[in-house]
């Protein structure tokens, strides 16, 4: 008799043991997908750039920063924290700031237009890879950038957008507007820095970036943990 049950046992536990794998595997294709899926989005972007002599898309460039960006500052992130950075511009070229009205009221209306479009965007492309409404929901809600300083998520995605930006961004920004002045950087830097955790601040501090030679002095001026 007791072999009898051992043998039960035995044989119930099997085919739980071997699904394992499969799960994983199952998961894993879904995540690629979906990578895949944003990247292939992004890729359309008319824009170029060069970088390291490759041209890339403008926007699947700063994608593919931001994934790396992440990977450095937090490398044990999870599957809808890695895909929410990596569509965090998704097809931004879409929603240009030209359709609204060139002051304060038409900025804000086109970042809120963007915020909703750059969510319901990456939904879209995470049910073609198959995922369950409530991760679909906790990407969404991170790339639309919802509950800042009270959802991790949407925290830990600002984070990333600051310190890609200074890294990759704020020099080109810079020869831009030659003619702001120290005050006016120091303004646009607090700005930044104001959105993002102690943590990242402290990333900044610490040297973990590569930060513009002419813009080091102010940005050390600003940042405080």
């Amino acid at each position: 008799m007791d072999l009898l049950i051992a043998i039960i046992i035995v044989s119930t536990a099997l085919p739980r043991q071997f699904s394992t794998q499969p799960a994983n595997a199952m998961t894993q294709h879904r995540f690629d997908q979906a990578i895949a899926l944003i990247d292939a989005a992004n890729r359309e972007d008319p824009s170029r750039e060069i970088c390291e002599g490759k041209e890339w898309s403008k926007e699947l460039l700063y994608a593919h920063r931001m994934s790396q960006m992440l990977e450095r500052f937090a490398p044990d992130a999870d599957d809808a924290m890695q895909l929410a950075v990596r569509a965090q511009h998704i097809q931004r070229w879409k929603s240009p700031r030209s359709d609204y009205p060139m002051d304060r009221k038409g900025y804000h209306q086109w970042r809120a237009a963007l915020k909703q479009f750059h969510a319901s965007t990456v939904a879209d492309l995470l049910t073609k890879a198959g995922y369950d409404d409530a991760f679909i929901t906790r990407v969404a809600q991170t790339v639309g950038k919802k509950s800042l300083k009270t959802n991790p998520d949407t925290q830990l995605l600002e984070d990333i957008a600051g310190l890609v930006f200074l890294e990759h961004y704020l020099l080109d920004f810079a020869n831009k507007h030659s003619e702001y002045d120290e005050q006016k950087w120091i303004d646009i830097i607090d700005k930044i820095q104001k959105k993002m955790s102690a943590q990242a601040r402290r990333f900044v501090l610490d040297g973990h970036i590569a930060l513009p030679d002419s813009m080091v002095e102010l940005i050390w001026k600003v940042i405080v943990e």
